[in-house]
C-alpha cells in the first residue's frame, strides 16, 4: 500500500468542453456534460464566438480545458487551453495604490432604469413579440396588443430613438418612438 495521503482527493485538473457545430454554423457547447449557454439576451453561439467561449470557460474554471470540436461532417478536432496567468501589477502601481486612501463606503450606486413604454396592435393574442434593438421579448395580451417597457438608456444609443415590435407569428411590425 502506498504511503501517499489519499484523504483529500485532488480536484479535476482538466475540464472537458464539447462544441458541436450545426449545419447553420450555430454551436452547442457543454462543459463537463452541462450546457454552457451564451449570456442572457445574446444571440446563440456561432463559429465567431469560439474565442469568447474559450476565454469565458478558462476564466470561470481556472483550469486547463480540453476542447473537442465536432464538425458537421463528423470530424473531431481537439485542443487544450491553459488558464491565463494572473497579471501582477508592477511595484510602482502597488505603491501608488497603497498611498491612495479609498473610502470604506465606496460601494457603487445602483443604476435605476428609466423606463418608457411602447405599444403596438395587430398581433395574435399571446404571441412572442421581439423588441428591437433586440434587448427583450414581450408577449401580447388577450387583445393582441404588445407592450414593452424599455430602459430609455438603450434609446440613447439609437440614432432615431425608434423602437420596433415584431410579431413572431403574425409578422406584424410596429415602429415608433416610445412615450
Amino acid at each position: 500500500m502506498s504511503k501517499r495521503d489519499r484523504s483529500k482527493p485532488a480536484g479535476p485538473s482538466v475540464v472537458m468542453v464539447r462544441i458541436v457545430v450545426a449545419e447553420d454554423g450555430a454551436l452547442t457547447v457543454t462543459v463537463d456534460g452541462a450546457p454552457f449557454l451564451p449570456p442572457e439576451f445574446c444571440p446563440p453561439w456561432r463559429r465567431g464566438s469560439f474565442p469568447a467561449i474559450v476565454d469565458a470557460i478558462r476564466e470561470q474554471t481556472g483550469c486547463t480545458i480540453r476542447v473537442d470540436v465536432v464538425e458537421t461532417d463528423g470530424r473531431t478536432m481537439t485542443d487544450f487551453y491553459t488558464p491565463r496567468p494572473r497579471r501582477t501589477p508592477p511595484p510602482s502601481e502597488v505603491a501608488a495604490q497603497s498611498v491612495e486612501q479609498v473610502p470604506q463606503s465606496a460601494e457603487p450606486m445602483p443604476v435605476v432604469p428609466r423606463l418608457v413604454q411602447f405599444a403596438g396592435s395587430g398581433m395574435v393574442p399571446g404571441e412572442d413579440v421581439a423588441v428591437a434593438i433586440v434587448i427583450a421579448h414581450t408577449e401580447t395580451g388577450p387583445d393582441g396588443i404588445a407592450r414593452a417597457l424599455i430602459d430609455s438608456r438603450y434609446l440613447d444609443h439609437a440614432p432615431t430613438g425608434e423602437v420596433i415590435l415584431l410579431g413572431r407569428i403574425s409578422a406584424t411590425v410596429c415602429i415608433g418612438a416610445p412615450q
